[in-house]
């Protein structure tokens, strides 16, 4: 297994295979008008995490699909790291996963049956450390290698968090810290070190399970997770579903330690060079700020940390929430203010 290259074997990885903000737009169409169905909490009108479905007055089902094609060649890691994205979702909306089912495409002319079923082992084992069965699945013979989960969760209707309920004056906090498509660039042109390959493993492998914990409290207003379209992309849909603004505090951005010197040099993928041609616009940069500092907030996260929109008051107790749950680099990182759907970088 150690001399198949998976990330040679597909022309995208992670969440880099996502299809651009803006090409996505036009393919969905510019209006996004809520479905006519009474039980669906959350569908496609506000570009949110995972769809919602309430089934009674106590419970909701969340529903939510996510796969991609490798982002490191370990075929265990690759399967963890895409089972964790997948889940994300489902924590993203306060909930806690039931199920899953597996998405497959395998080169079966290409990899060996030991190295697909490492993917699977790895996606197995994200599942049971969520306390969850990967009760079956899917799969086809792909030209390219990809892999991800079908995942179902539990929601009680009241505690649910879309994107789209920030408030004037909220605090903003990110539970992980970019960099991961910077780790992920380096790594595919072999100057990623053996440290940097660790902190990439254990960020994209951190399962965002304080996602439930967070739905209980009223003050957390909105929640999504930073993954394809970068900090400033994930944050940009929570503006436009509130209809607000929001502020940027660049030195309060936590940044993953290994990938910082990285970023700095200009390491970077081609999709974070496509996220800020999709949004810049929407975009007020500090003219102080580098370029370098600019991509970072653009940088494409693959199974990133939860963004919590939450009122100020409550803002050193989600804090705590994130610490203890061993998100040690959760930080406030900027505010929810009056004004067009724009972001703001200082």
């Amino acid at each position: 297994m150690s001399e198949v290259k998976l990330t040679q074997l597909s022309h995208g990885g992670g969440c880099g295979c996502k299809i651009a903000p803006a090409l996505l737009q036009q393919i969905l169409g510019e209006a996004k008008e809520k479905l006519p169905y009474a039980n669906l909490l959350v569908g496609t009108e506000t570009s949110d995490d995972a769809a919602v479905y309430r089934l009674n007055d106590q419970q909701a089902i969340i529903a939510t699909t996510d796969f991609f094609m490798p982002i490191v060649d370990d075929p265990f890691d690759f399967g963890r790291i895409a089972a964790a994205n997948a889940l994300s979702d489902v924590y993203a909306m306060g909930g806690t996963p039931i199920m899953a089912l597996a998405i497959v495409g395998m080169p079966i002319d290409k990899l060996p049956v030991e190295t697909i079923r490492a993917i699977l082992q790895g996606g197995e084992a994200v599942c049971q450390a969520a306390g969850i069965p990967l009760a079956g699945g899917h799969s086809i013979d792909s030209p390219e290698p990809f892999y991800g989960l079908a995942a179902l969760g539990i929601v009680h209707p009241d505690r649910l968090k879309k994107n789209s309920s920030a408030r004037t004056g909220d605090k903003l906090i990110l539970g992980k810290g970019l960099g991961v498509g910077v780790l992920a660039a380096a790594l595919k042109k072999g100057e990623l070190s053996a440290d940097g390959y660790a902190q990439l493993i254990a960020t994209t492998t951190q399962l965002n399970t304080v996602g439930g914990a967070l739905s209980a409290l009223e003050g957390v207003h909105a929640l999504t997770d930073v993954t394809g379209f970068g900090l400033l992309g994930h944050l940009l849909e929570i503006c436009r579903g509130s209809g607000l603004g929001a502020e940027l505090r660049f030195e309060q951005v936590p940044v993953l330690a290994k990938a910082l010197p990285l970023a700095q040099q200009g390491c970077g993928s081609g999709a974070t060079d496509r996220n800020l041609a999709s949004y810049g616009h929407e975009v007020d940069f500090d003219v102080r700020l580098q370029d370098w500092q600019r991509r970072l907030l653009a940088d494409v996260q693959t199974s990133g940390g939860l963004l919590a929109s939450v009122a100020a008051e409550v803002a050193d107790e989600v804090l705590d929430i994130f610490h203890r749950s061993g998100f040690e680099q959760a930080a406030v990182i900027g505010t929810m203010r009056q004004g067009a759907p724009r972001v703001s970088v200082v």
